[in-house]
This record gives C-alpha cells, sequence and structure tokens, in this order.
C-alpha cells in the first residue's frame, strides 16, 4: 500500500467533519482536491474506503486504514512537538470514548487538570459498544467493559462500577413495599438506557424465571436516566459512585447489585498526551470504582 500524508490526513478530515467540502475547509484546499485525494487512496488500498452520505463514514474496510491515518498523525504530531515547543494555544488533540456513566460520574473529574494541555474529543457510548470506536479508528483510547484487546491496543483493568436496582422513595411505596416480588418486577415500569442497555434485563433474568411485560422508558442520558428515576417513571440500575445518599433515589434491592468490569484500552503507540490521559483514569478508577 503506497499512500502519503495528505492522503491520510484526508481521510481523517473527512470522518471527522462528515462532508468533502468540511474536510476542504479544515485542510485549506478545494472540495475537488479532497475528492482527487480520496480516490487515489482507495485506489491504492484498492477498497472503497468511505460511504459518501451525510455525513460521511468509514466502511469496514476503511476502518484499519483510518486507524493507520490517526496513528501516523499522532507519531508526526509528536516529532512536530519534540522539534518545535509548541505555543500556548498549541495542544494535541486525544479522541477519547467513554462509557456515560463514567463521564457522569468519575472520568470527567479526572481529566480536568489536563484541560489546559490536552484537547479532549470526547465519545459517549454504552461501555460494551467504546471498543467499536476505538477499533474504528475513531478515538486512541477508550474505557469499556470488553477485556479482549482490540488489535494494536493495550489493555488496562479499572475496576468494577457496581449498579444498583433504585427507585423514587413513592415508587418504592406503591410498587415494592413487600419487597421486590415477581408480580411486581413483571408490571412495575423500568427505566433503560438506550434499546443497547442490558443492565435492567440482567437484573430481571436473576430475579425473574419468566419474562417481564413492564412498560420501558428509554432515556439515553446518563443524568436524565438518574431524573427520570427521581421523578418516578421507573426503576433502574444507578451507578452506585452516583447516589450520594441522595434521598430522592433508593435502592430497593442491594442484593441485586450488578458489577460491570470495566478496562481501559489504547493505542500500544507511546504518545505523551495519551499516556497522560490513561494515567489521569487509570488514576481515578482505582480510586473510584471497586
Amino acid at each position: 500500500m503506497d499512500v502519503d500524508l495528505a492522503q491520510l490526513r484526508t481521510l481523517v478530515a473527512v470522518i471527522d467533519e462528515g462532508t468533502l467540502e468540511a474536510a476542504a475547509r479544515r485542510l485549506h484546499v478545494t472540495p475537488s482536491a479532497i475528492s482527487q485525494r480520496l480516490r487515489t487512496l482507495e485506489v491504492a488500498t484498492g477498497r472503497v474506503l468511505v460511504q459518501r452520505g451525510r455525513p460521511a463514514t468509514v466502511t469496514a474496510a476503511g476502518e484499519p486504514v483510518l486507524r493507520l491515518a490517526r496513528q501516523i498523525g499522532l507519531l508526526v504530531a509528536d516529532a512536530d512537538r519534540q522539534l518545535d515547543p509548541p505555543g500556548p494555544g498549541d495542544v494535541p488533540v486525544v479522541p477519547i470514548a467513554l462509557n456515560a456513566d463514567s463521564m457522569a460520574t468519575w472520568a470527567l473529574p479526572a481529566l480536568a487538570p489536563l484541560g489546559a494541555t490536552v484537547a479532549l474529543d470526547l465519545h459517549s457510548a454504552d461501555q460494551a459498544h467504546t471498543s467499536a470506536l476505538l477499533r474504528a479508528g475513531t478515538v486512541m483510547g477508550a474505557v469499556t467493559s470488553d477485556a479482549e484487546p482490540v488489535a494494536g491496543c493495550r489493555v488496562t483493568p479499572l475496576g468494577s462500577m457496581r449498579y444498583l436496582p433504585c427507585a423514587a422513595p413513592g415508587f418504592v411505596q406503591r410498587w415494592f413495599a413487600h419487597g421486590p416480588d415477581t408480580a411486581a418486577l413483571q408490571r412495575a415500569p423500568v427505566v433503560v438506557f438506550d434499546r443497547r442497555d442490558d443492565l435492567q434485563h440482567v437484573y430481571l433474568r436473576r430475579r425473574l424465571s419468566t419474562t417481564s411485560s413492564a412498560p420501558i422508558h428509554y432515556v439515553p442520558s446518563s443524568a436524565d436516566f438518574r431524573s427520570a428515576v427521581a421523578l418516578g417513571f421507573g426503576w433502574g440500575m444507578l451507578p452506585e459512585v452516583q447516589l450520594d445518599g441522595d434521598p430522592a433515589v433508593v435502592p430497593f434491592d442491594p442484593a441485586g447489585a450488578v458489577d460491570v468490569r470495566l478496562h481501559w484500552q489504547q493505542w500500544r503507540l507511546r504518545s505523551d498526551p495519551l499516556d497522560r490521559v490513561a494515567d489521569a483514569l487509570v488514576r481515578a478508577a482505582h480510586d473510584q470504582l471497586r
């Protein structure tokens, strides 16, 4: 595969910006130049790398090329900083993926001290799916429940995030006054993060021998999910670190805790900005998680 830096930078810009026109503005060239570079790169690889749409997306064949492009870009940027010390406003960009609950609890405070020296490009997804962003080359590192290393990455265990079945006190009194028995769990409304969130179903499978017919409310935001539980929409699995003794939500079945083991995965390439992000997250996780 014979490619050059300009072609690889073009691929990254098209995927990041979503259109050829926006990529052209970012790279200060014409849209036709972007199109030509992309075609040349696809000829060199013998694959269609980008699905032309709005937004443009990387194809399965393009994922390893996008990952290569980001890795080479990282190495070039590191070399540039060593040869020519950056100015006050010149900070490296580090794209990482965090699961929503980590972002809402322990991860952002851990990263805050790096805010002046690293520009973070944060992506949020369920912990079971953040590794897909790493695999696609969208991010350089990810907090994930996937212990199997993505190709070209190394894995560091972070600890377990414990989730407890919680509800508003009034909801508990209405539905679980005699405990979370089978009849109540089959009918009590439940709050679920999104259609890939399996935590509530894991708990129900442990408690029920049959399927639940309860109404489901989907609330795809960690803070709003907690608010929906507090407002009595239904019960839901909340991170232990998010409770803080708040009387608006209470665990109604502490024995039903579900532990999710989290890992940090990042590229094996040595990069000072990426390593500083990783060190901050690992230290905080070891302090906050089980």
